[in-house]
């Protein structure tokens, strides 16, 4: 078996140019998989010191769930689940096994959490902390501003280079999940971050050698690209120095970012695109979001509300 996991990481990566961020998940979570078996003594090969992948079927998986189930979130369990899923099914189309164990095991019910979001007092309290007089200041300030500005994710976020930024027309160009691209705008408060930002990147770039035509636009101070991690980092130094009393993660200014677009009337379709869902109802949780919003309005139009 994890021979096999191997050969589908690797069709993963080549054929479906799947993200690192992906392929480590999906790594993790099938030997995850494969260690249970092992251990619970489901379909050993003794000889080759490894599980009989053709020989898995849904009570084991089941099985691995049922085990995992109270030290998880369903969440988690979905996402381990999928990864058997597109595994099993990479085994059936090269002719491995006739059928997937794991397509009638069903997907654990899903907690219904609404996103987290600020008010924009918050988030402008938030965007404006960084001292923008120092080099790393202003590299936050820039950050915060684009997060916001763009409603983009921590990961296309870093991802970003020289050139995906076109400051004239005012849009970036992220590479989303699965490697796909899309184009968003990004505001003028956010541009001018970056203009004031992108010099004294620049100079470090220069003093690392570690000039190029694609250099990343965000850096630390070793003068290479700032990781999703650290970005959380020094987002949630501000967020204490602002004086907001919850933790606030990147994904949470893309939730604001969708929310206070909803609120001043933009379309959903049009939101959608902006963050890169393939699925509408993945942005309609937003407007649950925003329903306080939509009461408010309500309340002071309606002849008969009150």
């Amino acid at each position: 078996m994890k021979e096999l996991i191997e050969r589908f990481l690797e069709h993963l990566r080549v054929e479906r140019n799947a993200s690192t961020h992906t392929l480590r998940s999906y790594a993790s979570d099938l030997e995850q998989f494969r260690s249970f078996l092992w251990s619970a003594g489901f379909h050993r090969d003794e000889k080759k010191g490894d599980i009989r992948a053709e020989k898995i079927d849904h009570l084991a998986i089941r099985a691995y769930l049922s085990r995992l189930y109270r030290e998880h979130k369903k969440s988690s369990l979905a996402r381990k689940l999928a990864a058997q899923r597109s595994f099993f099914r990479y085994l059936v189309d090269e002719g491995l096994i006739k059928r997937s164990p794991a397509e009638i095991v069903a997907t654990p019910k899903q907690e219904k959490n609404l996103p987290s979001f600020l008010s924009v007092d918050e988030v402008f309290a938030l965007v404006e902390k960084p001292d923008r007089a120092t080099l790393w200041g202003a590299r936050d300030r820039a950050i915060l501003e684009t997060l916001y500005s763009c409603g983009i994710r921590v990961s296309e976020l870093v991802g970003l280079s020289d050139g995906n930024v076109d400051f004239e027309l005012g849009i970036v160009r992220v590479y989303g999940k699965g490697r796909k691209e899309r184009i968003v705008p990004i505001g003028g408060k956010a541009i001018e971050a970056l203009r004031a930002y992108l010099p004294r990147r620049d100079e470090v770039l220069a003093r690392r050698k570690k000039s190029g035509p694609r250099a990343p636009l965000f850096i630390n101070p070793r003068g290479t690209r700032l990781t999703a991690r650290s970005v959380a980092r020094l987002l949630q130094k501000h967020v204490l120095r602002s004086g907001l009393l919850r933790k606030v993660s990147p994904h949470a200014l893309r939730h604001t970012f969708a929310t206070h677009l909803l609120d001043a009337g933009a379309d959903l379709r049009a939101i959608q695109e902006m963050l890169g869902h393939v699925s509408l109802s993945t942005t309609q949780r937003y407007t649950h979001v925003s329903m306080d919003k939509l009461m408010e309005v309500y309340d002071k139009a309606h002849p008969r509300a009150k």
